[in-house]
């Protein structure tokens, strides 16, 4: 599926929540894929919060929002490097997000003037949720480590 940038922008800057029909789980799994429905506070789209980390690899882990169940508007990818159409290399942690005619193939640097501590990943999870607009539940606890 194929959006214009100003849609994808759009979509992005909802405010999300969690669709009251999702069993919210306080602690999510330490490693496992976890898939959160979200929904606008308006109720005029739906969105998903993925959450992966890597059973082999701890560091490898990806934060995803997606729209209209497959359009990744933001992704942040740690543990591995991504190569650009225009072939710069961008390192670890870095961010998707969303650009048309390319959907989530280019990847920047994370903004630290919305990432304070890529390193840390519970505090990257919740920064990634708060770019991406998503109210984040006072009792959501990841159960991850980052020591």
């Amino acid at each position: 599926m194929v959006i214009s940038q100003s849609e994808a922008d759009r979509l992005l800057a909802m405010e999300k929540i969690l669709d009251s029909n999702d069993n919210f789980q306080s602690e999510i799994s330490v490693l496992a894929r976890n898939k959160f429905s979200l929904v606008s506070s308006d109720k005029t789209e739906n969105f998903f919060l993925d959450l992966y980390r890597s059973q082999i690899n701890l560091i490898k882990s990806t934060l995803q929002n997606r729209a209209r169940n497959s359009i990744i508007l933001a992704r942040v990818d740690f543990g591995t490097k991504h190569r650009n159409p225009d072939d710069a290399e961008i390192g670890s942690p870095h961010i998707h997000i969303y650009r048309e005619g390319y959907h989530d193939k280019w990847a920047y640097e994370l903004p630290i003037t919305h990432f304070v501590n890529p390193e840390n990943f519970n505090q990257t999870l919740h920064d990634f949720m708060r770019y991406c607009n998503i109210n984040i539940p006072s009792n959501f606890r990841t159960g991850i480590r980052d020591d």
